[in-house]
């Protein structure tokens, strides 16, 4: 079981709020995925915003969120937009 911390983009605060949603380590982060851990996020914390979901796909992917192609963020906005 590993850290949400070890992965790339994931701090402390981040870890908290991933926790309290009941993804506790990496591989659950993983298995989840980036669209089902934000949808979590944003039940609990509605401020959390497509940066969010950015990070947490980034994490998984382990690369900056910089480096998601146009592609990946255009999905991944398309999703968070659905959710508003």
């Amino acid at each position: 079981m590993t850290k949400l911390t070890s992965m790339s983009n994931i701090g402390k605060e981040m870890e908290s709020k991933l926790k309290s949603v009941q993804i506790n380590t990496a591989e659950e982060l993983v298995e989840i995925g980036a669209k089902q851990a934000f949808f979590r996020l944003k039940m609990k914390y509605p401020q959390v915003c497509l940066m969010h979901l950015y990070t947490l796909e980034a994490a998984i992917r382990n690369v900056d969120f910089n480096c998601l192609s146009g592609n990946s963020k255009a999905d991944l906005k398309a999703f968070s937009d659905s959710l508003k």
